[in-house]
């Protein structure tokens, strides 16, 4: 089973407190898997690896319940996550570099917070980038979605402007891999 880094899932914990208040977080805490509640109420560790599965439930349930059901939550989320979960000194390496850094770098990271797959940037242009997600074992839709967000929050603090983004093929449609593209001035 694959796994993620807890940030990713008290990051989301954190957006629906903040956006709509702690009885909304019982909501959601209460919708979720008796498996999945008894791993929140044993409190996740930021640092700690948590099974994905908590993470995807979690990103569903809060879209069904907060956002309009078609996953569009898990890229505010992920964009809300990019930018919460990045330490101060992060923040000053975003902007002093380019998203085309940032993005090999993080590339280099991917499995500080996945235990599957990997990151690959790609197909970069002077203001653009494709990024790859390559042998993740448990793709998702919003696994995709929220990845996307991270890449756009991420280009918007290194000081881009973000002019399109685009999931342009992701496996749970077919593709052999997720892929999304990012373009800024």
């Amino acid at each position: 089973m694959s796994l993620v880094k807890g940030s990713a899932v008290t990051s989301r914990i954190r957006y629906v407190r903040e956006r709509y208040g702690e009885a909304a977080y019982r909501r959601l805490r209460d919708a979720l898997s008796a498996e999945n509640r008894e791993l929140l109420d044993g409190r996740v560790m930021p640092h700690a690896w948590v099974p994905f599965g908590l993470f995807i439930e979690v990103n569903v349930e809060a879209d069904r319940m907060f956002g309009k059901g078609d996953l569009a939550l898990c890229f505010e989320m992920a964009k809300y996550g990019a930018e919460v979960n990045l330490p101060t000194l992060y923040r000053i390496f975003y902007r002093l570099n380019t998203p085309q850094f940032i993005f090999k770098k993080a590339a280099r990271l991917w499995e500080v917070h996945y235990s599957s797959g990997r990151l690959v940037p790609g197909d970069e242009g002077p203001t653009s980038v494709v990024i790859r997600i390559e042998g993740f074992e448990s793709p998702h839709p919003a696994h995709c979605l929220s990845v996307l967000g991270w890449a756009v929050r991420s280009v918007e603090l290194s000081g881009a402007a973000v002019t399109s983004y685009a999931e342009e093929r992701c496996r749970t449609r077919g593709d052999d891999a997720c892929e999304m593209r990012v373009t800024w001035r």
